[in-house]
């Protein structure tokens, strides 16, 4: 029996583009940016390259196959690898001022969406997607919720563009806005970035823009450690916005089947939280788990980086192949509000956190 070559060779198509994407987001950012280090990433500029692709050709049917595979399998795979990233000890330089500023944002960015969404008749999978990405690490924690709420493609589509589209608003106006509002109290200003950006990258560019406005390297530092506890919140939120997703789908309907158990508390997830421990605990003392050669573990944790950054590029571009603008006008300008509400929301309550907590 011949195998079905039509999903690996529509994989393959979203690999290239990933890399394409990853080759491109460097020179093409720091040109439209005017920066040294472009704040657009490779996962970013892949998603928009796949639509533009699936928007302006036509695509042969076995792309979709191959999307389908990497917007489930390879994706999952690279949310597991994204934990050796993020070590609970990187968190400990911040600490407990930190910690208050991310709580209030996350929680703000999860109410104010839920309340506009239900005053608008938000669909509540895009809406729910919108929340996580304003309130915890943008296009990735969107990939990672929507299987576990049957999202849509075009909902994801959506929801990572308005991430794009007010993450980098923020990136460009944020560094100007907090050396005024804090003074130029550069600690507050890295919380401020790390809690109120939605994007790791576009929290990256916006403490590097107050550093070249400034001559202060204090703010990106901070927003750094800031950002990888927020994203480590993907561990809790995540599973708990699943389960209230499919509470409410129930409520709506008692004769639905329940959900299966590992769809509200999906596996992926619990691989990226036993990466992120297994990283905390290998970094511990001089010699990784007391035996391992600090050098070799150094470039397991650099593999690791540079394979979750290839698969969640492979599966962004794999969505955005999926998804065709069409669509998108049929879901209309209404979620583009909320998330423009949440956005300024979300940064005004880090302000207000970040004055409160030093």
């Amino acid at each position: 029996m011949t195998r079905d070559w039509r999903p690996a060779a529509g994989l393959a198509l979203a690999l290239a583009i990933a890399l394409a994407g990853q080759a491109l987001a460097q020179p093409l950012g720091a040109w439209l940016f005017g920066m040294a280090k472009s704040p657009l990433t490779g996962v970013t500029l892949a998603v928009l390259l796949g639509l533009l692709l699936a928007n302006t050709l036509k695509l042969p049917a076995f792309v979709e196959s191959g999307a389908h595979l990497a917007v489930t399998h390879v994706l999952r795979a690279g949310i597991l690898l994204l934990g050796f990233r993020l070590s609970f000890a990187d968190a400990v330089g911040i600490g407990a001022q930190g910690l208050p500023v991310i709580a209030v944002t996350i929680s703000c960015a999860l109410l104010l969406v839920t309340l506009l969404g239900r005053a608008l008749g938000l669909p509540p999978r895009l809406a729910t997607l919108i929340g996580v990405g304003t309130g915890i690490c943008g296009a990735t924690a969107i990939a990672a919720t929507a299987p576990t709420i049957g999202a849509r493609a075009a909902e994801t589509s959506y929801a990572v563009a308005c991430i794009v589209l007010f993450g980098m608003s923020a990136m460009l106006v944020y560094p100007l806005l907090a050396h005024w509002l804090f003074e130029g109290d550069a600690l507050r200003a890295g919380l401020f970035f790390g809690s109120a950006v939605p994007d790791t990258s576009q929290v990256v560019g916006a403490g590097m823009a107050y550093r070249e406005y400034y001559d202060d390297p204090r703010a990106l530092e901070v927003a750094t450690v800031t950002k990888m506890m927020r994203n480590l919140a993907m561990i809790g939120v995540i599973p708990l916005m699943s389960i209230r997703f499919h509470a409410r789908a129930a409520a709506s309907d008692p004769c639905a089947p329940p959900p299966r158990w590992y769809s509200l508390v999906p596996l992926f997830v619990l691989g990226f939280a036993a990466a992120s421990a297994l990283r905390s605990v290998g970094d511990l003392g001089p010699r990784p788990f007391g035996a391992l050669d600090p050098a070799a573990w150094q470039r397991f944790i650099d593999t690791a980086r540079i394979g979750a950054d290839l698969l969640l590029a492979t599966a962004m571009a794999a969505l955005g192949l999926s998804t065709r603008v069409a669509t998108l006008r049929e879901i209309g300008l209404r979620p583009l509000a909320v998330a423009f509400g949440c956005t300024l929301t979300v940064g005004a309550a880090s302000a207000l956190a970040a004055v409160l907590s030093t």
